[in-house]
């Protein structure tokens, strides 16, 4: 089994153009005594929505830690994947995340199995660091096991078909249960890890739903203390479980969408300090948005593009926001019209779509469009990544510093 590092970010690019400037931010990082490792993420809807396949990924990544001399562990995962979807995966990804969500509230997986193997820890079970125990009686079973049995069964499922292919100690292993109708207990957390291992699944990272919004590209949207005490207790149960079902040392939380979430990384930093324990963190939106960002600072025939993606996903706002509709909120009320936009400065562009709430042009519903708007630039074909390769240190120095000072630093700093 590889062995994750502590602290990994996991850093997407939807059209394989910023893998330098984004290990430039990671190297920054590392100089200032923070130490993430890079994860370069993509999943098969982006792949299939850009025209790209997985090895591009791959060749994305070798050729950035290439070209700044980076000496330490690195990974490409193949994000959001099944059984339908894993084997294009499996001979370039080396991290792969296995999303089981669809399977959660379906019936299957062996439930008089997991009774026997969960039984030995009793109908309530004391974690350090949770103000109550843990209820594992008959009614907080049979609930656990219809609604969860069967996704991590499911898991299981992937794991043995990519260690099959690619040998048990050849990745490393991430489980996301976060695209689900209602965030999961503590109490809930805790069977699901109790089922992984009885799957032998070596997960190495966990995906929970949190409590509030995580919607893409924007910042967190609920109660910061409701989610502070929920991430904390998370943390705890992680803790026991690595103790109580042999899961791999390395295993920790991984927040997905977490791009932009400002509002709660400072809770985040705080507690896996307080916990000693490690961290993954997928930032993948983010980075597209600041190539839109640089090309229209660039002005002229890198501005037209930015205003020519916004008219496209606006004209086409029902089919690019529907496979996006549980983690987006737009309300098309609160969009400018695409006539307004046509006739922006740069400037102004740039303030109504860059992630800063102390401006009174930021708009969030203009962010998240644009987030879901790639589609539009993967059918603009070579002018657009023409444009970012003409405009590459404009674009680069928007992308290093976004990732470096507001998501690392905040982060893990």
């Amino acid at each position: 089994m590889k062995t994750l590092e502590p602290y990994t970010i996991g850093m997407g690019d939807r059209f394989a153009h910023q893998g330098r400037a984004q290990l430039r931010a990671v190297l920054e990082a590392w100089d200032l005594g923070l130490t993430p490792h890079p994860v370069w993420n993509k999943s098969n809807r982006e792949h299939t929505i850009v025209h790209s396949r997985p090895e591009d990924l791959r060749a994305e990544a070798d050729s950035a830690v290439n070209a700044l001399l980076w000496n330490r562990p690195y990974y490409v995962d193949a994000d959001h994947i099944g059984l339908k979807t894993v084997d294009a995966f499996t001979g370039s990804a080396d991290f792969f995340t296995l999303d089981v969500a669809d399977f959660v509230g379906k019936p299957g997986g062996d439930s008089v199995r997991f009774e026997k193997f969960i039984a030995p820890w009793g109908k309530q079970v004391n974690v350090p660091g949770l103000d109550r125990p843990l209820t594992l009686d008959a009614q907080a079973l049979a609930g656990a096991t219809s609604k969860f049995l069967k996704a991590m069964s499911e898991a299981g499922a992937i794991y043995r078909h990519i260690a099959s292919a690619k040998g048990t100690g050849e990745f490393v292993t991430e489980v996301s249960v976060d695209e689900t109708d209602s965030p999961q207990t503590p109490d809930e957390l805790f069977l699901i890890l109790a089922m992984l291992a009885m799957e032998k699944v070596p997960v190495q990272t966990i995906a929970p739903k949190f409590t509030g919004r995580f919607n893409k590209g924007v910042d967190y949207s609920g109660d910061v203390a409701r989610f502070e005490k929920e991430f904390d207790e998370d943390l705890a149960v992680v803790a026991f479980a690595i103790r109580e079902f042999g899961l791999p040392a390395s295993l920790k939380l991984s927040v997905h969408s977490g791009s932009d979430k400002f509002s709660i990384y400072p809770a985040i930093n705080r507690l896996i300090k307080k916990h000693g324990c490690g961290l993954h963190v997928k930032t993948a939106g983010t980075t597209w948005l600041e190539e839109v960002i640089g090309l229209a600072e660039a002005g002229g025939e890198g501005l037209a593009i930015a205003k020519e993606i916004y008219a496209g996903a606006h004209a086409r706002f029902d089919e690019l926001t529907g496979p996006y509709a549980t983690v987006i909120d737009i309300d098309p009320a609160r969009l400018p019209p695409v006539a307004e936009v046509a006739s922006w400065s740069a400037d102004q562009y740039v303030r109504t779509l860059r992630h800063d709430r102390g401006c009174p042009d930021y708009n969030p519903h203009f962010r998240q469009l644009i987030h879901v708007g790639f589609k539009v630039a993967a059918e603009l074909g070579a002018r657009y990544t023409g444009a970012l390769k003409a405009h590459a240190d404009i674009v680069g120095a928007n992308v290093t510093h976004n990732l470096l000072e507001r998501h690392i630093k905040p982060i893990f700093g």
